[in-house]
């Protein structure tokens, strides 16, 4: 669901040509902890840690791990005013913008707020909330009596709503169902957003929350294709501006997005059709971003154990980039959270960032895949704050 913004017309009678967004600021929550240090260090660490779910839910769950936020609550980070109804996955997001706007040199006041605004990626919003809001239906004595105050946590769109309110942000609000591809999908929404002058910055992110109901959908995913990832949960969400806007003002980002493509192909499989089309997103992405094979470093994969995505995204990766660019696993540290996935690859190569200045201007890569024959890949130039010039 999208709230229609004003277009800047002005901005719209530019031009045309590749928008590159720039990263000025980001807020990550996921199974490591809340920040970029402890996602940095948990992809960085030899043995993946998990969390002991088994006391979260009254429910079953198919594993007593996952990589979860046991200890997580709304309320120490935003208090208690105003959050009591959140769901999981409405209060993952708002920590995660909160850590965002605190995180970014973009300063937010009444001249610009109409023009600032939140593209989030999900699943299908929160699957504990919308099957938790139906069962009641069933449930409760007649008249049916379901908490109306519920209902807003069992849309779509309920995070990216709250989020605008409670941070007074005015602009487009969108809310993009993307399942794994989530991330890309909200990244190349917001480049458009932002090109076409309907914009001119924007919290892009995605989230995952875990439940029940996450954790068996991750349970029979991995079980159909013989993987043995817990499932993960989080948030991560990145202030996108325009690149070029950015450096006129003499600020310095964190981070470039050069390039977004995605497809749909055949499922993965023995016809390697799959295969030939992430290649083809991954040469797009590449010619795009007017860079060359070479000069990729790493490449952040959405290897889950799924043996045959997994060597289809392999196979791909290889035939454009080769064998011995390195591979960075982070669903290994994170666990398969779904939408908020790509976000994670995306935090993960910035975390690096933050820690190595001695990788200020490389240039990574995000590759991620569905089941059913989606598949998508990113361009990412990076920096450290402390680095030198990265204009």
């Amino acid at each position: 669901m999208t709230t229609a913004p004003e277009l800047d017309t002005e901005t719209a009678a530019r031009p045309a040509g590749p928008l590159v967004l720039a990263i000025t600021g980001f807020g990550v929550l996921s199974g490591a902890g809340i920040g970029a240090r402890a996602l940095a260090d948990a992809v960085g660490s030899a043995d993946a840690v998990t969390a002991d779910v088994s006391e979260m839910f009254e429910e079953p769950l198919p594993r007593p791990d996952a990589h979860a936020l046991v200890d997580f609550t709304v309320r120490d980070h935003l208090g208690r005013k105003g959050t009591s109804f959140f769901d999981r996955s409405t209060a993952l997001s708002m920590v995660a913008c909160k850590e965002a706007l605190e995180d970014t040199d973009l300063e937010i006041n009444d001249d610009n707020r109409a023009r600032i605004g939140i593209t989030l990626g999900t699943t299908a919003g929160s699957a504990k909330s919308t099957s938790d809001y139906s069962k009641d239906t069933f449930v409760q004595d007649r008249p049916y009596l379901v908490n109306p105050l519920l209902f807003p946590n069992a849309v779509m769109n309920c995070a990216a709503g709250q989020a605008g309110i409670w941070y007074g942000l005015q602009g487009a609000n969108a809310t993009i169902a993307g399942g794994p591809l989530a991330m890309l999908n909200v990244l190349r929404y917001s480049r458009n957003l932002i090109g076409c002058g309907y914009a001119d910055a924007l919290l892009t992110g995605s989230v995952e929350e875990f439940s029940p109901q996450s954790a068996w959908a991750v349970h029979y995913a991995q079980s159909i294709e013989g993987g043995d990832l817990p499932p993960g949960e989080g948030a991560a969400v990145f202030v996108v501006e325009n690149a070029v806007a950015v450096r006129a003002a003499g600020r310095r980002p964190d981070a470039e997005v050069l390039a977004v493509e995605v497809g749909f192909f055949d499922r993965p499989g023995p016809d390697r059709a799959f295969t030939e089309g992430l290649a083809t997103c991954l040469v797009r992405a590449l010619e795009r971003a007017g860079v060359t094979a070479d000069q990729v470093t790493t490449v952040a994969t959405a290897a889950n154990g799924m043996t045959r995505l997994d060597e289809a995204e392999e196979a791909a990766v290889t035939a454009v980039l080769g064998s011995e660019v390195p591979r960075l696993r982070v669903k290994e540290s994170t666990g398969e959270a779904f939408s908020a996935s790509g976000a994670f690859q995306l935090a993960a190569l910035l975390a690096r960032h933050r820690a190595e200045p001695a990788r200020d201007g490389e240039i990574s890569v995000i590759t991620t895949r569905s089941a059913e024959g989606a598949a998508g890949a990113a361009v990412i130039r990076g920096w450290s704050r402390d680095g030198g010039d990265n204009g």
